[in-house]
């Protein structure tokens, strides 16, 4: 049975009433609405699973994995870092996933989560970059979740915050988000049921939306930050 201090925990993380900052994030979603390219319920579903099978699954979970095993270690977590900062290759994605993870950082840091502290210390030094999903391992692994839970707890925030974004942006309602978040679990638990690939294999193929943050900052008005 699950510890219930920890499903506590992870559901905690989870939640969009912790102040993580991911509502800042469209990661493209709102560039994309903007050219026409999404436009409804179906489109936004796409839209998120494709961000979850081929940038989550394939960058984020082997980064997240990685600095979940190595959290004691955070020279080692730092070239984690390093090498998620090399594989971002598009500014603004980089830029974002950054800001998202010292946002979570900063926050767990004034919360006191076992170490939060003296890895924030490392990025606030420019000893490591503090990218999302190696944040997220090395908190979570601080809090006591294990490494299936917080891959779990991280999949879960990247769709829920992609969905938030398109009802914010008018694309869909709560109950369309709810169903394809339905459909989206099933492709959680299918994802998490295989092994992360290794680091050495661990890359994103998302151009279409990494194009789209690259336009955004140019659209005449925004609504979120990437």
């Amino acid at each position: 049975m699950t510890d219930p201090l920890r499903l506590i925990a992870a559901l905690r993380q989870g939640d969009s009433f912790f102040p993580s900052g991911s509502l800042a994030f469209s990661w493209g979603l709102e560039t994309l609405q903007a050219d026409g390219l999404v436009k409804d319920a179906a489109d936004v579903e796409w839209f998120v699973r494709d961000q979850l099978r081929h940038r989550w699954a394939s960058l984020d979970r082997p980064a997240l994995a990685a600095a979940h095993g190595a959290a004691d270690d955070l020279e080692a977590v730092a070239r984690i870092d390093g090498l998620l900062e090399a594989m971002s290759l598009a500014r603004e994605g980089r830029e974002g996933s950054r800001r998202a993870g010292r946002a979570l950082l900063g926050v767990h840091d004034k919360l006191g989560t076992p170490g939060a502290a003296a890895y924030h210390a490392r990025v606030k030094g420019g000893q490591a970059c503090g990218h999302l999903a190696v944040v997220q391992g090395v908190l979570w692994c601080g809090l006591g979740l294990d490494e299936e839970m917080s891959t779990a707890v991280s999949a879960y925030t990247l769709c829920v915050g992609l969905l938030g974004a398109a009802v914010r942006l008018g694309l869909i309602g709560h109950i369309e988000s709810q169903r394809s978040l339905s459909r989206l679990q099933e492709d959680i638990v299918e994802l998490l049921a295989a092994a992360p690939p290794a680091l050495d294999d661990m890359g994103a193929g998302t151009p279409q939306a990494e194009v789209a943050g690259m336009r955004h900052e140019v659209q005449s008005s925004r609504l979120f930050i990437t």
